[in-house]
C-alpha cells in the first residue's frame, strides 16, 4: 500500500459529535422544536443528526406526514409536519445559492473545523426543495478528534505512504481538522464538485493535493481508481454507506467495527476496536509477511537450483555425490531453516514491489549456479589429491558449500540489526562446533584433517562470495537506476 484514502467522519475524528451552538436566522420560527421534530422523524439517524437529538428533545404535536432521508448525494434530509410545514437539513453551500451572505458566517466557522449544518424551511420535499429553502438556522456541530490520528498519520508519512482525506463535509471544515492533526498539504483544501471528471486529470489532481471536501459517493470510488491507474495500491478506510463503492473498488477496504453493515460487508479488513491507531500495525503486518516470504523463498529456491546443479554436474563427471544425506540436514539447516525461521518472524517495513518471482528468479539462479559451482570444483580438485580420501574430500565440499551459503544468507538478511548479526554468527559458531567437537564431527560424518583441502575450500568460497557480493551490488545499481527511469518516464506522462 502506497496511498491510504481516509474518510473523516469515523476515521479522522470519533462517530459522535456535540452540537456546539445553534445560531438563529429568523427570530419568527420554533428553531428547536424543529431541530427535535426532524431528530426523531429518522428512525436510523446518523451521527449529526443523534447529537441533534440528544440537545433538542422532541416536541408534542408535530405529527410527521413525509420524509427525505438523508442522501449522500444531495446532502440534505428533512420532513414535513401537519400544521409545521416542510423543514430541511443538510449542507448550506448546497442548500444556498452562491453568494448568500450565510456562507460567509458558514466557512468562518469551518476554518475553525466545526461542522455547520443550515435548517431551512421549503414548500416542497421534492429532489429540487433546496432550490426555494428559506434559511432558519445554524447549526454548529462540534467534531470529536480521535486521539491517536496524529500519530497515525505522522507513521504514515515516514513510511512514505500518501495520505488522501476525502469526505462528503465542507471542504473548509475537512481541512481545518486534518490540520490540527498536523497533516501536509491541509491547507490547501479542495471542493470536489470543481474537480475535473476526466480520469487522467483527476488523478493529477490527486497527486497535487492531499484534503478533498464535498466528495460525492462516485467521487470517492472514481478517485480510488485514478490513484490505480497511476499504479498506485490504494487503501480505503470509511464507516458510512457513502463510501462502500470506493471500499469495494480499493485493493484494501477497511472498514470500522461500528459503522453500518454494508460497509463491513465489502470491506477486507474490519477494526473491531474502532481504532484508527490500528491501521500502522496492519501496514506493517502486511509487508512483514510479503517482505520475509521474498527473504526466505530467496534462501528455498537458491537450494534448490544448487542441489539441481550439483546433482547435473556430477552425473557428468561421473564422480560419487559429494555429499551424504546428513551433510545436507546440517547445511540447510544453520544456512535456511533455522535462519529462514527467524527472518520469517522479524519486523519488515519495506514497501511490498510488484515483481516477486522475478526477483526471486534473477537473485537464486545466480546464487545457486556459483554454490554450485564453487563447490563441485572444491570437490573436483580434492578428488585430485592422493594425499586424502573420500570422507575428506566430501567434508572440503561440506566447507565450501556452508561458507557460500552463509554468504548468500548475509546478503538476503540486509539490511542488518544486531541480532541479524548474532544470528548469523551463532550459525558459523555451530558450524565450527560441528566440524571439530570429535562426537559431533563422527555424527555427521566429517572429517577435516586434511588442511590442504580445507585451505583449498576456503578459498574457493571467498572467491564465490566476492562473486555473489559483485553480483548483488551490480544488480542493485540496475534496479536503481530502472527505479529512476521509470519515475522518470510517469512524471513525463503526468506533465503531459
Amino acid at each position: 500500500v502506497d496511498v491510504v484514502c481516509l474518510d473523516k467522519t469515523g476515521t479522522l475524528t470519533e462517530g459522535g459529535m456535540n452540537v456546539a451552538e445553534v445560531r438563529p436566522l429568523d427570530d419568527r420560527l420554533p428553531i428547536h422544536d424543529a431541530l427535535g421534530a426532524l431528530g426523531t422523524s429518522d428512525p436510523r439517524p446518523n451521527a449529526s443528526l443523534q447529537a441533534i437529538v440528544d440537545a433538542c428533545p422532541a416536541p408534542e404535536g408535530w405529527p410527521v406526514t413525509d420524509v427525505a432521508a438523508f442522501s449522500s448525494a444531495r446532502k440534505w434530509s428533512g420532513a414535513s409536519f401537519s400544521g409545521h410545514g416542510t423543514w430541511l437539513l443538510g449542507a448550506p453551500d448546497v442548500l444556498l445559492p452562491d453568494g448568500h451572505p450565510v456562507l460567509a458566517d458558514v466557512d468562518e466557522l469551518g476554518a475553525q473545523g466545526l461542522r455547520v449544518l443550515l435548517l431551512a424551511t421549503a414548500d416542497t420535499l421534492g429532489d429540487d426543495a433546496g432550490a426555494a429553502a428559506h434559511p432558519a438556522a445554524l447549526v454548529v456541530l462540534e467534531q470529536r478528534m480521535r486521539p491517536d490520528a496524529a500519530k497515525t498519520l505522522r507513521y504514515f508519512a515516514g513510511q512514505d505512504v500518501a495520505t488522501k482525506v476525502i469526505s462528503g463535509d465542507n471542504a473548509l471544515s475537512v481541512g481545518a481538522v486534518a490540520a490540527k492533526l498536523g497533516l501536509a498539504g491541509a491547507e490547501h483544501p479542495v471542493d470536489a464538485r470543481k474537480l475535473p471528471q476526466d480520469r487522467a486529470e483527476l488523478a493529477r489532481a490527486l497527486e497535487d493535493d492531499t484534503v478533498f471536501g464535498r466528495v460525492t459517493p462516485q467521487q470517492k470510488r472514481a478517485m480510488v481508481g485514478a490513484l490505480q491507474s497511476q499504479g498506485h495500491t490504494v487503501a480505503m478506510t470509511g464507516d458510512g454507506v457513502n463510501d462502500v463503492l470506493a471500499l469495494k473498488d480499493a485493493d484494501i477496504g477497511v472498514a470500522m467495527g461500528s459503522g453500518s453493515g454494508a460497509s463491513r460487508a465489502v470491506a477486507q479488513i474490519v477494526l473491531l476496536d474502532n481504532s484508527f491507531a490500528t491501521l500502522p500495525s496492519v501496514v506493517a503486518e502486511g509487508r512483514r509477511v510479503i517482505g520475509n516470504i521474498e527473504r526466505v523463498a530467496n534462501l528455498f529456491l537458491t537450494k534448490t537450483v544448487y542441489a539441481l546443479l550439483l546433482s547435473l554436474l556430477t552425473g557428468v563427471a561421473g564422480v560419487v555425490f559429494p555429499f551424504l544425506p546428513r551433510h545436507l540436514t546440517l547445511v540447510g539447516s544453520l544456512t535456511i531453516g533455522f535462519p529462514a525461521f527467524v527472518l520469517a518472524l522479524a519486523p519488515n517495513t519495506e514497501r511490498a514491489r510488484e515483481g516477486f518471482v522475478p526477483r526471486v528468479l534473477r537473485f537464486a539462479i545466480p546464487a545457486g549456479a556459483v554454490a554450485a559451482f564453487a563447490t563441485f570444483l572444491c570437490y573436483w580438485l580434492a578428488r585430485l589429491n592422493d594425499g586424502s580420501n573420500l570422507d575428506q574430500d566430501r567434508t572440503s565440499a561440506v566447507i565450501t558449500l556452508f561458507l557460500v551459503a552463509t554468504w548468500i544468507l548475509a546478503i538476503v538478511a540486509r539490511p542488518y540489526r544486531w541480532w541479524k548479526i548474532v544470528l548469523i554468527a551463532a550459525m558459523v559458531a555451530a558450524f565450527l562446533l560441528t566440524l571439530y567437537v570429535p562426537f559431533l564431527a563422527d555424527f555427521f560424518a566429517l572429517h577435516p584433517q586434511d588442511q590442504g583441502n580445507n585451505g583449498t575450500a576456503v578459498g574457493i568460497a571467498a572467491v564465490g562470495a566476492a562473486l555473489l557480493e559483485l553480483g548483488w551490488r551490480v544488480s542493485g545499481w540496475v534496479e536503481r537506476k530502472q527505479d529512476r527511469t521509470d519515475d522518470a518516464r510517469s512524471e513525463g506522462h503526468s506533465n503531459e
